[in-house]
């Protein structure tokens, strides 16, 4: 027996031992941050059918134009609303991030028709109906102030 090749492949394996180790360890640290994401979404999301959405006094309102928006990773959105005459006149929904919530985007025309943020959400886009009726709450809030 060679004590060369005997060498040669005593470092190889090692080699190879390492670049495993090396391997299992990145997965393994991916899959754990991978549940510690997706455990924060779905806390998120869950916390979003227990929010309370607070009715406006739209009679303490100036007539302008209030951004607002709020987010629950993974779901997000901005809207303008526009009061004149302590109405709403109109709500833009500046932008919304979804996943499969884009029925709720009529919220705001709903809102804007029945002068109220206690409406029903949109079935099958709950979570982004919530997460709209917060940001125009939020807009409108920060016009009172």
């Amino acid at each position: 027996m060679n004590l060369s090749n005997f060498g040669v492949r005593t470092h190889m394996k090692r080699k190879t031992i390492i670049i495993i180790s090396i391997v299992a360890a990145v997965i393994a640290g991916i899959a754990i941050t991978a549940k510690i994401v997706i455990g924060n979404i779905e806390s998120n999301l869950e916390e979003l059918k227990y929010l309370k959405i607070e009715e406006v006094d739209l009679s303490t309102i100036e007539d302008g134009t209030y951004s607002g928006e709020y987010s629950a990773l993974p779901v997000s959105a901005k809207v303008r609303v526009t009061v004149e005459g302590h109405q709403i006149k109109d709500i833009e929904l500046v932008e919304h991030v979804n996943g499969q919530g884009s029925g709720a985007e009529i919220i705001p025309a709903t809102v804007v028709e029945k002068q109220t943020l206690q409406i029903d959400t949109v079935s099958g886009a709950t979570y982004s109906s919530t997460v709209i009726l917060k940001a125009i709450e939020n807009a409108l809030l920060n016009a009172s102030k």
